[in-house]
């Protein structure tokens, strides 16, 4: 694509100042937009299961597009989720239920994105460590923040054109840590993520914990013994093939 992909600026301490605050909703939007179709008005439920930056390809005017179906799971229309003993995806955006118990849903996207979304907003990796003592990732960092009344630190201070309301940002913020919450049951779905992100939806549930909040991958939950888990720490993608 024209302008490459999503992790090319937001990561890049130059390029990200190109993003002003009404482009990176744009483009939290219009991924938000991407995934319910692919959940809801696709033909076939497609659960995409590797959702990141650089999974989002930026064309000449910065729309986004999905990419990289390797690893997506195709469901029937009234198929809620299934079971696999092949845990495929990068540290950092896999939800709990599908590292531990192999649970392929929706909600995986949904987790994905809720950290994806808190990525665009502050400019910072999701894997990196953002506290001294208590080795917080971002997504265990910014639910601090919001129980502390501090979230507006989140937002990437070197963006040159900032948001004009704080309460807009606040929004996003409070979407990004709904969908990463610990339990799936408690995150909306992407239909719910579109009309909470427009401003349709109010008011919103008060986020619980996030999962995954530590830094260190050795504090993860692992996967039980006999599951086959293969993952990346350093956010490059391993794929295996099997059936869909």
């Amino acid at each position: 694509m024209f302008n490459k992909s999503l992790d090319f600026f937001i990561f890049d301490s130059d390029r990200t100042k190109l993003l002003n605050w009404k482009k990176r909703v744009s483009i939290i939007e219009g991924i938000a937009q991407g995934l319910l179709y692919l959940h809801k008005y696709s033909r076939l439920k497609v659960i995409h299961r590797d959702l990141k930056a650089n999974n989002i390809l930026l064309d000449n005017e910065m729309n986004p597009k999905i990419s990289d179906f390797g690893m997506a799971r195709i469901f029937s229309a009234n198929e809620p989720e299934s079971n696999t003993t092949r845990i495929v995806g990068t540290h950092g955006y896999m939800s709990p239920e599908y590292v531990m118990n192999g649970i392929v849903s929706t909600k995986n996207d949904v987790y994905s994105f809720g950290v994806l979304l808190l990525e665009i907003v502050s400019s910072k990796k999701n894997n990196g460590i953002y506290h001294p003592e208590r080795l917080l990732n971002l997504v265990g960092y910014a639910w601090q923040l919001w129980n502390d009344g501090k979230a507006l630190e989140l937002i990437d201070s070197e963006m040159l054109d900032g948001p004009n309301s704080p309460g807009e940002v606040l929004r996003f913020i409070h979407v990004g840590l709904l969908c990463a919450q610990d339990q799936a049951t408690d995150r909306p779905t992407m239909r719910k993520v579109v009309s909470m992100l427009t401003r349709e939806a109010k008011p919103f549930p008060a986020p619980k914990q996030p999962a995954f909040f530590i830094s260190d991958s050795s504090a993860e939950p692992g996967v039980s013994e006999n599951k086959s888990k293969t993952c990346s720490v350093n956010e490059i993608t391993i794929s295996i093939m099997e059936p869909r």
